[in-house]
């Protein structure tokens, strides 16, 4: 069964915005801030958490979408 395009948009949102939130938190927990002045190393390791933890909450959501179309058609 394919998924309506208002599901999928939905998902990827809270599914980036949650990951990304997610990234942020650790990285401001370990020290790095995503949101420093400038570009030092601190900004620039705080910008890929964010940015992985945004991707892997795409990734998640994206799963769950599978899984849910799996559960559906048993």
């Amino acid at each position: 069964m394919k998924d309506s395009a208002l599901l999928i948009g939905i998902s990827d949102a809270i599914g980036f915005v949650a990951g990304a939130q997610m990234g942020l938190w650790l990285g401001q927990s370990m020290g790095f801030d995503a949101f420093a002045g400038g570009f030092g190393n601190n900004a620039l390791v705080g910008m890929v958490l964010l940015g992985l933890g945004g991707g892997l909450g795409l990734q998640l959501a994206s799963r769950w979408r599978s899984w849910r179309a799996a559960r559906k058609s048993e």
